[in-house]
């Protein structure tokens, strides 16, 4: 496959000339129902004929710790941060753990500053360690396909880690290395102001849902806290090494196109009490 970096973006106008059958295709990796298949290939916001019309999903409140409670009264680790530019340029020294002695830089995060809809994931490989960006190697490349097949462009998203410097050997982030690159996620959540948000893998589900949290037993619900809906999924990495996961994440994007579509907005105020 070739690399994520270099591929060229499809204009949507190219994409919306493609025969079905041929869009279809390339839904066909995470085996979509034929009808939701047909819901995913209509206009934005609207349900192809034949298609179930969109319901708002169940959501379930989160509980908030209290580093969510303090970002909601704006005690902001990075006052000076207003843009995400300025953040970006304020972690590039950043020694809060021990991963910044084995980084070759910063992977900050890259995407839509105004996106509607951010995906957060573990931490960056060595693939995203030498480039700067995240999701670039194999799971990155997958992670494309599957936006592609839910109908988003990867500039139209933002796409963010837990934590921003490759763990040594590619080993998952310990916890005190999560809880040091926290305030850096959550002001750029506060900057972006998703309304949507998806987990990518249990690192991400348990910094951001529930740190009690289990993601075979949580993926594909959606949660509210802190004026957004969180909806934990696999990784991308999990689906290379079990293919059989694919469906469940086509499952869990069907949805996210769904709420998408149905146009929800962040919600400033008070967070969601536990």
């Amino acid at each position: 496959m070739p690399d994520a970096r270099n591929a060229p973006r499809m204009p949507d106008t190219e994409r919306a000339r493609m025969p079905d059958t041929e869009k279809a295709a390339q839904l066909s990796l995470f085996d979509p129902h034929p009808a939701v298949t047909a819901a995913a290939l209509a206009p934005s916001g609207q349900a192809a004929p034949g298609a179930p019309a969109l319901r708002r999903p169940e959501v379930r409140k989160a509980p908030v710790d209290p580093v969510f409670l303090a970002w909601r009264v704006r005690e902001d680790p990075f006052p000076g941060a207003s843009t995400l530019q300025e953040l970006q340029q304020q972690m590039a020294g950043c020694r809060r753990c021990v991963l910044h002695e084995h980084r070759t830089t910063v992977v900050f995060g890259e995407g839509n500053p105004n996106a509607r809809l951010m995906l957060v994931g573990e931490g960056p490989g060595a693939n995203e360690d030498a480039t700067g960006r995240p999701f670039v190697g194999a799971a990155g490349q997958l992670l494309d396909r599957i936006l592609w097949a839910a109908g988003f462009a990867r500039d139209e998203v933002y796409i963010a880690n837990v934590v921003k410097c490759r763990p040594p050997g590619n080993r998952l982030p310990e916890p005190s290395e999560a809880a040091a690159c926290f305030p850096c996620l959550l002001t750029q959540m506060r900057l972006i102001k998703p309304s949507l948000v998806v987990c990518l893998g249990a690192l991400a589900t348990q910094t951001l849902v529930d740190s009690r949290a289990r993601i075979t037993k949580v993926r594909g619900e959606w949660y509210e806290k802190a004026g957004m809906r969180i909806l934990p999924t696999f990784h991308p990495a999990a689906l290379l090494r079990d293919p059989s996961k694919k469906k469940p994440v086509w499952e869990d994007f069907k949805k996210v196109r769904e709420a998408h579509d149905l146009g929800y907005a962040h919600q400033d105020g008070e967070p969601v009490s536990r």
